[in-house]
């Protein structure tokens, strides 16, 4: 995605593939710096202090850091010690598990001279995997806005399209587009009137430290709101979606996700608000 017109991912591998660049998503949104992973550690740290975050983009950070560790030490024992320092970061992040196990078994029955280059390869796979995910749930969720748009009764057909997001859910939260923003910025970028009412989302403000801050550098018309706000402006008419994200989703539908989504959800029903869970 854009800062200052330069297209950006969250993580990428540095020249000669030795390391693994990141965007440090501490010190946003006030400064705009990367950091470097050398080592598993590096990786590890980055996942615990939330350098990194979001279930996405932790999974890859997860799947390079195996990489890293396998550069250092491509043994078994490694391999399964990297493994569990891994794992252990953020345990919630169903992601981080999943992206690792994909790598492991991907080295485990090879010679150990080629782990390395393996587990770099499929790391970099399921990367491309999460941008194309998310680009899907962009354009997907783009034809449903659209749609939604066209329905609004006379008097609001020429306003803005009003949609309400918690937490963050962006490209700062995967590889590239994001989950739950990935419609906006389609809608943004194919001329749609789109706002965005952005929940502040404490106790962490994920929404107005990064939501608001890539909005922003992508050009996207929003506004902060305090957490409780939402079902004041869903009562008076003033928001025509919501759409958040998900940390997991069971296999019947039901959503998991950041402290202050059910009553988001709460309020979305009894308003008759449409309400939308980004899944990839």
């Amino acid at each position: 995605m854009n800062i200052d017109g330069k297209a950006w991912r969250t993580i990428w591998l540095e020249e000669g593939g030795r390391s693994v660049g990141v965007i440090d998503q501490t010190q946003l949104p006030h400064q705009f710096k990367t950091k470097t992973l050398g080592t598993c550690a590096d990786a590890a740290a980055a996942i615990s202090t939330m350098v990194v975050r979001g279930a996405p983009l932790i999974g890859v950070t997860g799947a390079y850091g195996l990489m890293l560790a396998l550069q250092e030490d491509p043994s078994d024992m490694a391999l399964l010690s990297a493994f569990e320092l891994l794992n252990s970061t953020r345990p919630t992040a169903i992601n981080l598990r999943w992206a690792l196990e994909r790598v492991r078994n991907q080295v485990a029955t090879l010679p150990q001279h080629q782990r390395a280059a393996a587990a770099q390869a499929e790391a970099s796979v399921i990367a491309e995997e999460d941008v194309a995910m998310c680009e899907a749930i962009g354009n997907h969720g783009l034809a449903i806005f659209q749609k939604l748009a066209a329905a609004r009764p006379f008097e609001r057909l020429g306003m803005p399209f009003q949609v309400l997001t918690h937490c963050n859910a962006g490209w700062l939260a995967t590889v590239d587009w994001g989950t739950a923003l990935a419609p906006i910025y389609k809608a943004h970028r194919a001329g749609m009137d789109i706002h965005v009412w952005v929940d502040e989302t404490r106790p962490r403000n994920q929404g107005a430290a990064l939501t608001a801050f890539e909005l922003a550098k992508e050009g996207v018309p929003h506004t902060v709101i305090v957490d409780n706000a939402g079902g004041h402006l869903m009562q008076h008419g003033e928001v025509d979606a919501v759409i958040v994200g998900t940390d997991r989703t069971t296999s019947i539908g039901d959503v998991c996700n950041k402290i202050g989504t059910y009553l988001k959800a709460l309020a979305a029903f009894d308003n008759n608000v449409p309400f939308y869970v980004a899944l990839p």
